[in-house]
């Protein structure tokens, strides 16, 4: 688990709805139960900062950082597709981008990472399709200061030429293979964690959950049901995490609050 994606997860599931804000002594804490070293928060904290997701701040516990509007309106849209918050509909159009593709090859792949996160296919380097408009996206591709188009689109075919072009941008069964694999990977993980764990235990073991489900974010693009096979993965692998996310959820609240009492607590003076 890299720092970064783990301090999005942070920010996203745990503080954003505390608002938003924490010393980087709780950040340390809250990433330790996850393997991951005080030195690496640092680094992917000061990168962040550097990247506009977050703004250093003096809290009365010292040194902290606060989410930027940018950034709270991404984990906002993120925490509506982890769990499931909006209903998915279709009127029967695509969102379709014709683009300018950019010439560095670190510019084009953040440009398809965001595109992919904000639910776009690729059907070639140029063109993405999407069921519905992405939150931001004309922000997104002006940022990235290429050249775009954008249009509503509907097939001619109708729904059988609809199926066509969303399997001609996704992977479907690759991305059903995945959810199938998220439950046989997690099944263990969060059975382990029983009335006798301790508030850590169960914290970290929804934490590597959520961490896991949120990399669909940026490889299921969650289509109307009207264009999805039968029997759908994604069905069932979404009942599994809401169903032991919301069972971990007040243990790790937990301590998630101990930890950040712990560290915006005022220091008590020696001999008192």
């Amino acid at each position: 688990m890299q720092a970064r994606s783990a301090l999005f997860d942070l920010y996203g599931d745990h503080l954003r709805p505390r608002g938003g804000r924490a010393p980087v002594a709780a950040l340390v804490k809250l990433l330790a139960p996850l393997g991951i070293a005080p030195p690496a928060v640092r680094t992917a904290v000061s990168r962040m900062v550097r990247q506009g997701w977050l703004h250093p701040l003096r809290l009365s516990a010292g040194p902290g950082y606060l989410l930027t509007p940018k950034a709270a309106r991404r984990l906002d849209e993120a925490a509506a597709r982890i769990y499931r918050t909006t209903k998915i509909g279709w009127d029967g159009r695509f969102d379709l981008i014709t683009l300018e593709v950019p010439a560095n090859r670190r510019d084009r792949l953040r440009l398809n990472s965001n595109l992919t996160f904000l639910g776009y296919g690729m059907l070639t380097e140029g063109t993405w399709v999407a069921t519905r408009p992405g939150e931001d996206i004309d922000v997104v591709l002006t940022e990235s200061g290429v050249r775009f188009e954008r249009f509503t689109a509907t097939h001619a075919a109708g729904t059988t030429g609809a199926m066509a072009v969303v399997r001609q941008a996704w992977d479907l069964g690759e991305i059903g293979e995945a959810y199938e694999g998220f439950i046989a990977e997690q099944r263990p993980l969060v059975a382990a964690i029983t009335v006798r764990s301790d508030d850590e235990e169960a914290y970290a073991a929804r934490f590597r959950l959520v961490h896991a489900w949120r990399t669909f974010l940026f490889r299921d693009p969650q289509l109307p049901p009207a264009l999805l096979p039968e029997r759908w993965p994604g069905t069932s692998a979404a009942a599994f995490f809401d169903r032991h996310a919301a069972r971990l959820r007040p243990a790790a609240d937990r301590y998630v609050d101990q930890c950040l009492d712990a560290c915006t607590r005022p220091t008590r003076q020696k001999g008192t």
